[in-house]
């Protein structure tokens, strides 16, 4: 769920948001049940729009018409995780909201520059960093400009996305 600083970051952001995720579980309050019904078998129907749409979804579909550029890339251990299964079979609603989303596996990123926490970087200058405890839960939010931070972001990004399957064509293994 967005923060107050991630809304005010992502209101002004001009050009690009981008965000990094590299964990492969998470436990986040606002995805325990969602995540509890579809292990226990429940599926959207993507021709049912209206039972899947949110408000993330909403801010992503109004970000993505003001020209702003949303990407998405997720660095994934294969065999993949149950948790990473769910976010697979759930990403269609994040492309059908307009961001573009990739899936790399984790293999393939042995060689990259990376941060130590996923984060979202606003018009390659704000870091909006995501802190999670071992368990997955969230530990909170940092917000910083530090050029340095910034430059290590969007370099890390920018090559993992270069070596990304997009989510069309990423098979879960």
């Amino acid at each position: 769920m967005p923060s107050s600083a991630f809304d005010e970051l992502i209101a002004k952001c001009t050009g690009s948001a981008v965000h990094l995720e590299m964990r492969d579980t998470y436990a986040v309050d606002y995805e325990k049940g969602p995540f509890a019904d579809w292990k226990s078998g429940f599926r959207h129907d993507p021709a049912d729009r209206a039972s899947w749409w949110r408000p993330w979804l909403d801010l992503m579909q109004e970000t993505v018409s003001r020209g702003i550029v949303v990407r998405r890339a997720r660095i994934v251990s294969e065999p993949v995780s149950e948790y990473t299964r769910f976010l697979h079979d759930g990403t269609f609603t994040n492309v059908a909201a307009g961001e573009q989303v990739r899936w790399l596996p984790r293999r393939r990123a042995s060689d990259i520059a990376l941060p130590g926490n996923d984060f979202w970087i606003f018009d390659e200058r704000w870091i909006h960093w995501n802190h999670f405890a071992g368990d997955g839960s969230s530990l909170g939010e940092e917000v910083t400009d530090d050029p340095a931070a910034a430059k290590l972001c969007a370099n890390a990004f920018e090559t993992v996305w270069s070596r990304a399957i997009p989510h069309d064509q990423y098979e879960i293994r």
